[in-house]
């Protein structure tokens, strides 16, 4: 692994850090992603038949990817070199090209690792195809946000994507173990602040071994610290959360889905994941305003009222007060009737609208401010519904070539139970009122 530390400005004999002191040596050695690197994964059969093709690593902080690319470049011979896109522009990366050609024509093959390759803009990203389709380099990029948002299509083409898993408690005692073996001494905890340390790591091995590497510097000889002092050593780790990322997406898709599913509890955990991740809580405003309408709409109308009031109260009274007056909101979103009646509605009502768009008015219902327009027609025969007998004259109110049409169906849900019943009696009765016109 020198050529990991020189590209760290390290050699491999000076001290290191917990996490690199453990790095695997094989891949073998790497906990967690058995789905990838086991003898059935795609990862093993590559390197046992000593080809590679290039990938795309995606995957939470912490989870192997730098560490796999290295070891898959000595797996299968090639050179490894390494750019993060961070610090890296246009200059860097035809240098690397260039090695890489020079490489190639005596013989020797190119892994070419770039670290958070999301950061690229799509002119950098275009510029790895020529060398990627022709075999300069072979590509291994890391990133941990969806590739299928942020990586461009030609490049995605090329590559095959891999996730990589958030390491599980199983993955993580066996990074106990091997700090241990280096250490030379048991884990200095008891058992239940053994457990805290794991809840802590979030599935990220790297973040997982700092915090074992400052148990093992607090600690004294032959000390077992408790839970309570862990708590005291180990600060409580920052939600992974990305306001502009994925993390931002999949979580307010939990949130939707848990009001939509109508599990109160599921909903109140996600929101409150959301602000403490530090998302804007009128972003969350928005889309509980959107779910209002969406997924609970005429099942309980009150529904968008409750949640309009409430986003009105958070805009007076902010966080963190005006926090419960959100939290008031998902919860009665959460456990309202639901209905995607008014979704349904608007969207095949729009389909109508689009292919019929040149349909004019029935004459009946159009107004007729002057004599001229009253000469031709404009309103006759327009019934007033309230004058009329049963408070409904049934006239028909589409272009006549377009015909009668149903886009809204009540569920009979909450409120829309009462709604279907009246719709189905003004059916009723429309039907009558046609028949004796006939």
């Amino acid at each position: 692994m020198s050529d990991l530390f020189q590209s760290a400005g390290m050699e491999a004999s000076a001290p290191k850090p917990l996490a690199e002191a453990v790095r695997p040596q094989s891949l073998s050695e790497v906990v967690g992603q058995d789905h990838l690197i086991g003898p059935k994964g795609l990862l093993g059969r590559m390197t046992s038949s000593g080809s590679l093709s290039s990938v795309i690593l995606w995957g939470a902080p912490g989870v192997g990817k730098t560490t796999i690319a290295q070891l898959l470049a000595e797996g299968t011979g090639l050179h490894f070199e390494a750019l993060s896109a961070v610090f890296s522009g246009v200059k860097d990366l035809r240098a690397v090209f260039d090695k890489a050609e020079a490489r190639r024509r005596s013989g020797q093959g190119t892994l070419l690792f770039v670290d958070e390759i999301h950061r690229f803009n799509k002119a950098q990203q275009d510029s790895f195809l020529p060398y990627v389709e022709r075999g300069v380099v072979t590509l291994v990029g890391a990133t941990t946000e969806n590739p299928s948002f942020e990586l461009n299509g030609a490049l995605l083409s090329r590559c095959q994507v891999l996730t990589l898993k958030a390491l599980d408690e199983a993955a993580l005692d066996k990074l106990i173990g091997r700090a241990e073996a280096h250490m030379g001494a048991n884990l200095p905890v008891t058992p239940e602040a053994r457990e805290h340390i794991i809840s802590l790591a979030g599935g990220d091995g790297r973040y997982f071994l700092g915090l074992i590497e400052d148990i093992y510097r607090y600690a004294g000889d032959g000390q077992s610290l408790s839970l309570d002092e862990v708590k005291h050593v180990l600060q409580t780790r920052a939600a992974a959360y990305d306001k502009s990322g994925d993390g931002h997406y999949n979580l307010i898709s939990a949130l939707h889905k848990s009001i939509r599913g109508s599990d109160p509890d599921a909903a109140m955990y996600w929101f409150a994941r959301m602000l403490q991740g530090g998302e804007d809580p009128l972003y969350i405003a928005r889309r509980l305003l959107v779910i209002a309408s969406e997924d609970i709409g005429m099942a309980d109308p009150t529904a968008l009222m409750v949640t309009g009031e409430a986003v009105r109260a958070f805009e007076r009274v902010g966080s963190p007060e005006g926090d419960l007056n959100l939290a008031h909101a998902v919860l009665h979103l959460a456990t309202a009737p639901k209905s995607n009646a008014v979704t349904t509605a608007l969207s095949s009502a729009k389909a109508a609208a689009r292919e019929t768009g040149d349909l004019s008015p029935p004459m009946h219902i159009l107004n007729a401010p002057t004599k001229l327009m009253k000469s031709q027609g404009y309103g006759d025969g327009y019934i007033y519904d309230p004058d009329t007998e049963y408070g409904f004259s049934g006239q028909d109110y589409f272009p006549e070539k377009l015909g009668r049409q149903t886009f809204y169906a009540p569920k009979g849900d909450g409120r829309e139970k009462t709604i279907k019943e009246r719709l189905t009696y003004w059916s009723g009765l429309r039907q009558q009122i046609q028949s004796k016109k006939r």
